[in-house]
């Protein structure tokens, strides 16, 4: 008789009975950011889990940004419901770049479609004078003569950040935040040597420069033209270097 294949169906994770009645709790208001989730033995016992399948979920949970645990006793002790989306994703990012499963380039080009629209939504709107001026005290931080390649690069992802936020769109402003560290990381790993670096940073400030001006006179086509060159620009001198 001919042997049996294998089953490889993929059956549901017990943890993820708890993550799906979380997640229409949240849907339907029973549950909002700040609560406190019950503890492990409730929701093993509400679900009928163990509790090691309750303290998976929770762990998720927290990797995903949903939930901030901490111990002790009070309101804020166990796990309590929070919104940080960029966390989850930004780490989820970081896994994928790494495994060369997301590609520099299609990080470029999301930045791209990104940035350039948020420029152009945010020309016209109104702005706090702080955020202007945090603006431009990361610009001018980045023209600082003695500042390492490590701190410019910490800079300059902020800077598209804070740019992208301006647009006033959550989703857009939580997905540059995710890609903060991997826009961070590749412009650091494309910068291999000093010599290198000092031929590029002038360029690097001077668009900087250019870009701000544009949002600064809510001229949102020529900051996403600005974006455009500068991001383009940066992604060829880089696989210049490389080839």
């Amino acid at each position: 008789m001919p042997t049996p294949e294998p089953d490889f169906a993929i059956t549901p994770r017990s943890y993820e009975a708890v993550l799906r009645s979380i997640e229409n709790d949240l849907r339907e208001g029973k549950i909002k950011v700040g609560d406190q989730l019950p503890g492990e033995r409730a929701l093993a016992e509400q679900h009928g889990l163990s509790r090691a399948s309750v303290r998976d979920a929770i762990r998720v949970l927290g990797a995903m940004g949903v939930v901030r645990t901490a111990v002790g006793s009070g309101p804020q002790s166990g796990a309590v419901i929070v919104s940080n989306p960029s966390a989850g994703l930004a780490s989820t990012l970081r896994l994928h770049m790494a495994t060369n499963h997301f590609p520099v380039a299609d990080i470029v080009q999301t930045r791209i479609m990104m940035e350039t629209w948020a420029a152009r939504e945010a020309a016209g709107k109104p702005r706090a004078a702080a955020q202007e001026e945090s603006l431009r005290q990361l610009l001018a931080a980045m023209a600082e003569p003695q500042l390492d390649r490590e701190q410019f690069h910490v800079l300059d992802a902020a800077f598209h950040v804070m740019l992208s936020s301006l647009a006033g769109n959550a989703v857009i402003t939580s997905m540059m935040e995710s890609l903060r560290s991997a826009i961070q990381g590749y412009v650091g790993a494309a910068i291999g040597s000093d010599s290198l670096w000092e031929r590029i940073v002038p360029t690097l400030r001077e668009q900087h420069g250019r870009i701000l001006a544009a949002v600064l006179a809510d001229d949102g086509d020529a900051a996403a033209a600005a974006l455009i060159e500068h991001i383009q620009w940066f992604h060829a001198s880089q696989t210049k270097s490389g080839s």
